[in-house]
Parts: C-alpha cells; structure tokens; sequence
C-alpha cells in the first residue's frame, strides 16, 4: 500500500507518515478556547483535522483522536466579568454551542475530548516534575518554565533563542528569571477560580494545559500533534519545551499546521469588521459549504474567505448532491444488469486512485475535491444513456465513499412529495401521453406554483423542490 506522506513543520519537508504504535495513530489537536462562538477561522482546524483522521480510518489504520477544551483562561476570566456570570458557567454555555457548530459542520467527536479544568491534577503533577528536574521556579507570582535551559527550544519555529526573545512579544512580569521564560502556574487573584497546589492556590497557564492533557491520554510521545499557523510560536513551543524536559522523550514525531483564513485577503479581526462566526455564516449559506471551503484548499495555503467563495462552494455542493439524486432516480427503472457494466465501473474507479494519490500527497484535499469532480462528470456522462441498476448502485456507492472520507454530502435526504401532487404529476404525464399538451402545460404551471419543478427525461418525468 502506498504510504500517505506529510510535511513535518519540525523538519520542514515531506515525510511518510507511519505510525509508532502498531497500526495506531495517536494524534493531539489543539481545541477551542470556549469563550464564544467559533469563528471560520477555527472552523479550518475542526475541518482539515476531521478530514485527516477519517482519511486514516479508511486506510485501515486506528485512530485515537484527542482534542481538549480549553476552559480556563484569562479569555475565559475576562468574557465572564463583562457577561456578568462565573467563569465555569460561561465555558459550560459555550461548549454547548460549539457542539452545535461542530455537528452542523459534521465534525465526529474525539476519541476525547478532556477539560483543563478536568485534569488540574495531572497538570500539577506535570509542573512538580519540571521544577524537580530544575526546568522550572516558584516565583511569586506562580510557577515559571526556565526556557534558557532547554537547548532545543525554537526547533518548531526554526529560530534560536536570541532571535525569539529579540521579535518576541514577551508578556510582561517582573518576577521572571529571564524574559523568555513563560508561565506554568499562575498565582491566585481576588475574584478568580483557583485550586491548591503545592506551590500555592492558583490555576494552570495555558501552554501546560495542552502537555498534561496529551500525556494522560496518549502518553509520552505522540504521533501528530496539530492545529493552526498561529500556534507554532509560543504555544507549540512551549508545549514541546515542557513536555520533552518532563519526559526526557519526544513529545510529537509529527507536526501539522493549517495555513491562515483572511477575509477578503485582509488579516480576519473584529476591529476591521470582517469578522464572521461560523453561527452566522451557517445561518445564511448552512454549515455543509462552510466545511466544502475549509478544505476546498490544500490544508497548508492560506484561504480568503469572502461572499463569492462562499457562494461557489454552495454552487460545487449542487453539483454533487445533482449528480447522487440523479443516480437514483435512474436506478429506479433501469435494467437489472447490462453488457458492459464492468468496463464502465472500472472507469468510474479510475478516480478513486487518483483521489488516493491526491491524498497522499500531504492530504491535498483539492486535488481530491478534484478527483471527485471527474467522477461526477463520469457519471453524468453515463446516466442518459440509461445505465443498469448495478452500475448505478456501483457509482452510487463510490461516491458516497469518497465524499464520506471528505465529510462531505451528508446532508442528503429523501424528499416525500404528498398524494395530492404525486397525483398531479401521474395526471400530467398522462395527459402527455394522450398528446393533451396544453393541459399538461396548465398541471406543470400549477407545480411550479406551488415550488415544485418538473424535468422531462427519457427515464421519466424528475421533479425538484425550488430552492
């Protein structure tokens, strides 16, 4: 079997892509912060990671998924005064609505999905062991990572030490050893959560958070961790810093980052009003093409989003759903079987290789969309031609194969006409039969009215709802 290649941000090249753990992938994803709704810039993420460990799956490969919720945080602390409510409360709010999100987006649940707030515990037990190894202080105001004493620290972003702590936006604390030592622990403060800890009450920092969680649940190296541009530097960093220190072991074999969502080829930011949720995009286009745009790109090109693209993604999405529809509406009076259905299929299966390769190549999910198109254009060459219903079903069923790995066309449904206007429709071609246009005219008219568009073809009258 061809081996599904990756770029590594670590090593900065393409990589095969195998697992350490048998015929098990153990991959991390770095979730939400659940402050407020997701916006399209988080919903690329969910999207392209979703696609990844599904596209594993249906290679053959297991697939232990972890993506937490981060629901401790200054974010957190903030959102809560200005709502007037707890921090908890406001975390419970917000990850109700990303799950509505989530599913509308046809994101699958983790294999996990453990809670910062869940894991204070193992977290405290991650810090104790650096500040025991002497990777890390108690300072005053909390518990800080040395960084100066890790010899590897900027691998992930490909700058040494000097260069990061010169471009830094170093966050600002007068109790640090040095400027680019981050925070681990922060001490408690008048009005916000806390819990005790050996190095006083207070509650995690947020780059230790991701560490604790990954260790519990898939140990102390993983295969993949991944997540947006924007992480690599500080988070992802320091993640690795904590983590290796700590463990003495790799903490990731693989990284993966998706490249950045701009609005209208500008930086998304609620300063420059062009900031969208994924809520109110849903609202006016649905979720389905939200998902087709995330990936409509190879995951690591940046993607500007705007009204048109939007639109186009609506449009690409008719086209597939046209092609499904279309495939049973043929099956339902073709021919059992006819000569040639197997030189036919074998076509059709020409473009599951190449949406294979596309696949393999650094999950180019474009030129996979790609592959999809020639397949549906395939198909649509076939159906006037009234195909049987073996090569129906058969292309049928590779379409939904290949969709369903992209996580696409899953919002398919089996519309029932009511009696009055399936009588109309008999009535009409009746009338047609007997040469009787002008009445078949006068029942069509009546249809549209009432939003229903009929298409004459030669297996039979088809009939869609206006959109």
């Amino acid at each position: 079997m061809k081996k599904l290649k990756i770029y590594n941000t670590l090593t900065r090249k393409k990589e095969e892509f195998t697992p350490a753990h048998g015929n098990k992938f153990k991959i991390y994803a770095c979730g939400p912060t659940v402050y407020n709704y997701i916006h399209i810039g988080n919903a690329r993420p969910l999207c392209v990671f979703d696609v990844l460990r599904r596209y594993l799956e249906w290679r053959g490969y297991e697939v232990d998924f972890v993506q937490n919720f981060t629901d401790i945080d200054d974010k957190l602390i903030n959102r809560a005064k200005e709502e007037s409510t707890t921090v908890s409360g406001l975390a419970e709010k917000y990850t109700t609505e990303y799950w509505i999100d989530a599913n509308g987006l046809d994101i699958r649940p983790a294999t996990e999905h453990p809670k910062a707030t869940e894991n204070i515990e193992t977290i405290i037990g991650l810090i104790s062991e650096l500040i025991e190894k002497g990777y890390a202080y108690v300072s005053e105001d909390g518990v800080y990572f040395k960084t100066g004493q890790f010899g590897e620290y900027g691998k992930l972003s490909h700058q040494p030490l000097e260069e990061l702590e010169a471009g830094a936006r170093i966050e600002v604390a007068e109790h640090k050893q040095s400027p680019m030592d981050f925070v681990l622990w922060k001490a408690a403060k008048p009005g916000e959560p806390f819990w005790p800890s050996p190095f006083g009450d207070g509650r995690p920092g947020w780059h230790i958070e991701c560490s604790a969680m990954a260790k519990r649940f898939l140990g102390d190296t993983i295969d993949i961790h991944c997540g947006g541009q924007d992480l690599i530097f500080p988070h992802h960093e320091n993640e690795i810093a904590q983590s290796e220190c700590a463990n003495g072991k790799q903490f990731a074999r693989y990284w993966m980052h998706n490249g950045y969502i701009n609005v209208d080829n500008r930086k998304m930011s609620k300063s420059l009003g062009n900031f969208f949720t994924v809520r109110d995009v849903a609202k006016e286009y649905g979720y389905e093409p939200i998902r087709f745009l995330m990936i409509s790109a190879q995951y690591r090109s940046p993607i500007s989003y705007s009204t048109d693209l939007i639109k186009q993604s609506v449009n690409a999405l008719e086209r597939i759903y046209t092609c499904r529809e279309n495939l049973d509406f043929v099956a339902r009076d073709a021919q059992p079987e006819k000569e040639g259905d197997r030189e036919a299929a074998d076509k059709l299966l020409s473009n599951r290789e190449a949406f294979i390769n596309a696949m393999d190549d650094d999950l180019n999910t474009a030129d996979a969309i790609a592959a999809i198109f020639d397949l549906v254009r395939d198909i649509n060459s076939i159906t006037p031609s009234a195909p049987s219903k073996r090569l129906c079903r058969e292309a049928a069923a590779l379409l939904d194969e290949l969709c369903g790995v992209l996580g696409l066309l899953y919002n398919r449904k089996k519309e029932v006409l009511d009696g009055e206007v399936e009588e109309m429709i008999a009535r009409r071609t009746a009338a047609r039969a007997a040469r009787d246009y002008a009445l078949a005219d006068k029942i069509r008219d009546e249809l549209k009215e009432r939003g229903i568009l009929l298409e004459d073809t030669p297996q039979g009258v088809k009939w869609q709802r206006m959109r």
